[in-house]
């Protein structure tokens, strides 16, 4: 089962789907449109005015009435101005239903059917509304109708919207503001306030003025007229987004303003926060910074300036939830951008290659690894606090070189940077050229450090960043391996990276089925002119890819430390051989390459001695041919069991004398009876006088030294004969016979095809 990637908008999402469904972003909405509708935008229109009635005991009192007597009169002489509508609301302890005062309800029934008496439900803060309202009975008003101020409230007690309809019981009233704007037929969908009209701007009359010798000039006439003692306590002020709390009449004033502009849409939470996602979404797939900065940017407007700008084409949404995403994005980015930069700082501060690799190469570039020589050792050289500035001064001269502006450091010394494509030579003279930047030290607070680099070259540009960049590095690991300036990963070897990879599991299969194999060439002995000896050669027939060179594979088992258990197969078997060849020609002797990096082992003499003794064979009859001398790390316990070898009566020989280490230098220092002349000497001796020299010096020197001396590379009768009157004890080459299975040799011997005049072998 897969499991679920938390990606920040992931993250987002969840969180504002959760706020949007929980209601759990109710303060965001409250606290942004209360900031937001500090500021009104427009006054109210004057069609309607609130009358305000003194409050109750302000005046005398009635014989039969409860309610101050004010009231009737207030009601007649605004009925004189004749008001379009009146909307009577009293408080809980005025008229008691079905029994208003005698004066008050003279004064009502005399509006007729114009008059709307105001009933308020308790507070509430969902779609339901509390049955407890005060109704006057029916009949009680007359003609008059009743009108319900209903407002939904925020936790905060600030009003959200109203129902057009509202069932109080079995019954269903409009509500004040879809009256007052006329647009409550029909049970639609709620509206909301204009929280953008001013409230201060709403024409207010003192009642009481009305009826005084000095009454306003104010016209009532076809005017819409709330009549309502604002000082009572039933009616509980309610909160106005960005005015504070206001008597109910107000905000009732304030819907069918909002009505009047418009038919209110509710698109709730939902639309904002997905569109808010698709932005998101779509900043990310794009891959310049500019497309992407203005999509995140319209996603930011859309959350905090989107609802407003709906709101005033009468379109309402919630935000919170949005808002919470964005907020919830914004800290999810920055933090997986703290990740990021962790993940891609190096312990120098600079990128390191796995920031490289994410980046991304393109097509037309090279990618180039430096590797540092001895660069561990200057960090142990190096304080501590010195080590990030050390890479640092590295980066900066590879900089230079480079014109890279950046420089990735993999640790380990191995530094990487991107370049524009050159053609090989050109690329590899510039890295020539940069190789003189390091000439000079390193001045690293206060120490001197010489330097020294080797590049990695990539140039597969078909393959992905990751395996570029390891492939350079690989490069820069084996140019400084083999002391070369510049090593390119051509795309022949990508190719056999995976068979390499594999390639000691190969082996060891190759062991087991077979594939892997022994051929023996011949050497002929001068002074006895016959063949008393040969050279155990390892080959490989692999079932699909042929017959794969000695040096494929041989190297790689050293590399891996597994040349051990070659060398030691080798050994069994070059023994079993021998002993069969013993039965042919006594006193035969075999001759088994020995690796370097096997000389230097403590157990390597042991192992021998027990192999021998298994199998019976007079060590004597054994010789070791050592090469590749560069690869010992220990001189020391080379020479010691080379020693020992000798003393156990094992041969030793001298491989690819006058190459490499081959020298005079070993020779005076490595224990040995036979020095084996390289080929490329011998097979030079009949048409260079320079080469023959070389060879006749060699082979008295070999003498004086007590050596026996075997010429490899005798490939014609001419080059037989002059070794032989040059006094050389043995040769070896394709004259004298190919490597063959032992099955092969033996016949050979048998036949005596060796032994009846090289003259035949020549024709």
């Amino acid at each position: 089962m897969r499991g679920i990637t938390f990606t920040p908008l992931k993250i987002a999402l969840g969180i504002g789907l959760i706020a949007g469904l929980m209601q759990l972003a109710e303060p965001i909405d409250h606290i942004f449109w209360n900031t937001w509708f500090r500021v009104p935008q427009h006054s109210a229109d004057g069609e309607t005015i609130v009358v305000t009635l003194p409050a109750p005991g302000s005046n005398k009192a009635n014989a039969d009435s409860t309610l101050v007597p004010d009231e009737a009169e207030i009601l007649d002489r605004i009925r004189a101005l004749k008001p379009a509508r009146v909307f009577l609301d009293l408080p809980e302890t005025g008229v008691v239903p079905g029994v208003p005062g005698g004066a008050l309800r003279g004064a009502i029934a005399e509006f007729g059917d114009t008059l709307t008496f105001i009933a308020h439900p308790e507070k509430q803060r969902d779609d339901s509304v509390e049955t407890r309202v005060l109704i006057p009975e029916p009949g009680a008003l007359g003609a008059a109708s009743i009108a319900i101020s209903a407002w939904q409230q925020n936790f905060f007690g600030y009003a959200i919207n109203s129902p057009y309809l509202q069932r109080v019981g079995d019954k269903v009233f409009p509500t004040v503001g879809a009256v007052l704007a006329n647009a409550y037929e029909g049970n639609g969908p709620k509206y909301f306030p204009d929280f953008a009209l001013d409230p201060q701007s709403i024409p207010v009359i003192e009642g009481a003025r009305l009826v005084s010798s000095n009454p306003p000039s104010a016209k009532l006439a076809g005017k819409m007229v709330i009549v309502a003692n604002l000082a009572a306590s039933s009616q509980e002020p309610i909160g106005w987004f960005g005015r504070g709390r206001v008597a109910p009449v107000f905000m009732d004033v304030a819907g069918s303003a909002q009505l009047k502009n418009s038919v209110p849409i509710n698109i709730g939470w939902m639309p904002i926060l997905l569109t808010f996602a698709a932005l998101v979404v779509l900043g990310r797939r794009q891959s310049r910074r500019r497309l992407r900065l203005v999509a995140y940017g319209l996603a930011v407007a859309l959350v905090v300036a989107g609802p407003p700008i709906l709101e005033m084409f009468g379109i309402f949404s919630t935000l919170g939830p949005a808002f919470l995403a964005m907020a919830s994005y914004g800290v999810a980015r920055l933090w997986q951008k703290w990740r990021i930069e962790a993940k891609h700082l190096s312990g120098s501060g600079l990128p390191n290659f796995v920031a490289l690799a994410d980046g991304g190469i393109d097509e037309g570039a090279d990618v180039i690894v430096g590797t540092i020589s001895r660069y561990e050792e200057f960090l142990a050289t190096l304080p501590r606090a010195l080590h990030a500035e050390c890479a640092r001064q590295i980066a900066h001269r590879l900089s230079l070189g480079s014109g890279s502006t950046v420089i990735y450091h993999g640790g380990a010394g191995h530094f990487a940077w991107i370049e524009e494509a050159k053609a090989l030579e050109t690329q590899l003279s510039h890295l020539e050229g940069m190789r003189a930047l390091f000439t000079a030290p390193l001045d690293i607070g206060g120490h001197t450090l010489d330097t020294n680099i080797h590049f990695g070259l990539d140039r597969n540009a078909d393959q992905d960043a990751t395996t570029r960049i390891n492939s350079a590095l690989a490069s820069a690991v084996d140019a400084q391996a083999h002391v070369r300036l510049v090593e390119e990963f051509a795309p022949e070897r990508l190719a056999e990276a995976t068979w390499e990879l594999s390639l000691n599991a190969r082996i060891d299969e190759g062991l087991r089925e077979g594939e892997i194999w022994l051929a023996y060439q011949a050497q002929w002995d001068h002074r006895l002119s016959i063949v008393r000896g040969a050279e155990a050669l390892i080959r490989w027939n692999h079932p699909t890819r042929g017959a794969i060179p000695p040096d494929a594979f041989i190297l790689q088992a050293e590399r891996a430390g597994r040349i051990d258990t070659i060398t030691y197969w080798v050994l069994d078997e070059a023994i079993g051989a021998a002993l069969r060849f013993s039965e042919v020609v006594p006193g035969f002797r075999m001759s088994v390459n020995l690796s370097a990096q096997m000389v230097d082992k403590p157990g390597l003499v042991d192992t021998v001695a027990e192999i021998v003794r298994k199998r019976g064979i007079d060590s004597r009859k054994i010789v070791f041919e050592v090469t590749e001398t560069w690869g010992m790390r220990n001189r020391p316990a080379a020479q010691e069991n080379l020693s020992r070898l000798r003393a156990l009566g094992f041969g030793l020989s001298i491989d690819d004398f006058g190459t490499g280490e081959a020298s005079l230098a070993y020779l005076a220092e490595m224990p040995s009876d036979e020095l084996k002349i390289d080929k490329r000497f011998v097979a030079q001796i009949t048409g260079s006088e320079r080469n023959r020299l070389i060879v006749q010096s060699t082979i008295a020197l070999g003498h004086a030294l007590g050596q026996q001396v075997v010429a490899e590379g005798v490939e014609d009768a001419a080059t037989f004969a002059m070794l032989a009157a040059m006094g050389c004890d043995v040769s070896q080459g394709y004259f004298i016979g190919y490597p063959v299975n032992s099955t092969q040799f033996i016949e050979e011997l048998v036949g005596k095809r060796l032994q009846l005049g090289l003259t035949l072998n020549a024709c």
